[in-house]
């Protein structure tokens, strides 16, 4: 039996790995900003599941949260940082609000929740952290500009980190799913006040992928999250997994025109250089 903190499992991948933890037998302590969404959960797993009431912007209740849960059940499995939503529209129809509390939640949340969870996965000697991303986190498109920030934002700390804290026995796997039929896409998102300036623009094409009506996202939360919770049984720990054929068709092009890109500048990267000496 594993034990395992999540953040944000209301809904979503967080509610769906929750789930799938707790049919298996694992415990499993659950952050939510509203116990009534769990109370099923609560109900059923009296024993082995735990609802925590956080906000993830809040850093402070972010520390006493963790530092509670691996002192009242002794060791902690897995970490995963899963709270998070997406935020819709071109960079100059956000408010400032909205960029502020994107980046406080999905990036200075995630953060906050890793430095909180290192120090008592070292003394216990090793464990393993999964933050949630998206192929987003590699892929941009417009109108997404402020959630593109804050996942390539944490995809560069959770790969800085996992070189860290690899001599410790700590694991990091940064999960990258493709469009998946969840309320992130269908209830979560948020769009900003959008402008006519934008329309026929491609930053505003996000509303026909938010619309139903147009096709669901083709990634099974069910399937995911399987493939997430299998990867904790993978020595050494996958850095980076991503999740439906769509998803990475799209991370592998995008890779391969940046590569190409990159290769065209040989020349003028050289140019740069102090001249070699002889």
């Amino acid at each position: 039996m594993r034990t395992w903190l999540i953040t944000g499992v209301s809904s979503g991948f967080g509610r769906e790995l929750t789930t799938q933890l707790l049919e298996a037998g694992d415990r499993v302590v659950g952050t939510v900003r509203d116990t009534d969404k769990v109370a099923d959960l609560v109900a059923a797993h009296p024993d082995t599941f735990r609802a925590e009431i956080l906000d993830v912007t809040d850093t402070r209740a972010v520390r006493a949260v963790v530092d509670r849960a691996f002192a009242d059940l002794g060791r902690i499995d897995v970490v995963i940082s899963n709270a998070g939503y997406g935020l819709f529209g071109a960079a100059e129809e956000l408010t400032d609000a909205q960029v502020d509390h994107i980046i406080a939640t999905n990036l200075t949340g995630s953060i906050s929740l890793v430095r909180s969870a290192l120090p008592h996965l070292r003394a216990q000697g090793g464990g393993r952290i999964i933050q949630i991303s998206t192929y987003g986190g590699q892929v941009a498109f417009a109108g997404n500009s402020l959630y593109h920030a804050t996942k390539w934002g944490i995809e560069g700390f959770a790969e800085s980190v996992a070189q860290e804290v690899a001599p410790f026995g700590i694991g990091v796997t940064i999960v990258e799913p493709g469009g998946a039929r969840t309320e992130f896409r269908y209830g979560s998102a948020q769009v900003a006040t959008l402008t006519p300036t934008y329309d026929g623009n491609p930053a505003h094409a996000f509303l026909a992928m938010l619309d139903p009506a147009n096709g669901l996202a083709p990634g099974d939360p069910v399937r995911m999250a399987e493939r997430i919770i299998e990867s904790v049984d993978v020595e050494p720990a996958p850095l980076r997994m991503v999740l439906g054929s769509v998803a990475l068709d799209a991370t592998l092009a995008t890779l391969r025109a940046r590569v190409a890109q990159l290769e065209a500048q040989r020349d003028l990267a050289a140019s740069t250089d102090f001249p070699t000496e002889g």
